[in-house]
């Protein structure tokens, strides 16, 4: 064999070595992609950093605001006592009495508590024909028992008459929310009937 031919025979030897040798790391490298999974770009990265929760978030859960849940804020003074009584209120509703029934915690011992509110009238020891042209308007309560000759006034605003010792049986009280001259407000009287239990003790706790 010539030297030339020699010479041809090895680089075609050589060759066909690095080519086997390529073949065999890029089936190696394929391999290897199949297991760790298909290569990431740009578009599956931007999925799965979107789906991903921020750290922080509980049972690895994102929370996202529906725009739905609005936080109230507690209701203003004004909502909730009425008008301020330095200023005059012109057209002023008419006044209203609300009267509940009595509760029955203590009922058993003799002890009424009946809870009430008024509307439109502010509650206050102001008396006389003078006062019937206040704004804010003013008034109290008249409170009768039982069809009694006699009342009492109750210009406290502490919102619960209260009585003790009640003999048992049945029982009416007529509450009326009246002007400052003890005119009773039109419509505005109520009666609440209840009854004291018999064997009822005639002790109480206040």
């Amino acid at each position: 064999m010539k030297p030339l031919e020699r010479l041809t025979q090895r680089i075609s030897v050589r060759a066909g070595i690095i080519v086997s040798a390529a073949m065999i790391v890029l089936a190696l490298a394929s391999t290897s992609a199949q297991r760790v999974g298909p290569p990431m770009n740009a578009t599956t990265a931007v999925g799965i950093a979107a789906a991903t929760p921020a750290t922080g978030e509980p049972n690895g859960t994102a929370q996202t605001s529906t725009g739905t849940d609005v936080k109230v804020g507690p209701r203003s003074a004004k909502e909730v006592r009425g008008a301020s009584p330095y200023l005059e209120i012109k057209n002023e509703p008419a006044p209203k009495l609300i009267v509940d029934a009595p509760l029955p915690d203590l009922l058993d011992q003799g002890v009424v508590w009946i809870q009430w509110r008024a509307e439109n009238v502010h509650i206050v020891p102001v008396f006389g024909k003078g006062a019937l042209n206040a704004s804010p308007r003013v008034g109290h309560l008249h409170v009768h028992m039982d069809d009694l000759p006699w009342l009492w006034a109750d210009a406290s605003d502490i919102n619960t008459i209260d009585l003790a010792s009640v003999p048992p049986g049945p029982h009416k009280m007529l509450i009326e929310l009246v002007n400052a001259n003890h005119e009773v407000f039109p419509g505005q009287a109520k009666t609440v009937t209840f009854t004291v239990p018999k064997g009822t003790s005639r002790t109480h706790s206040h």
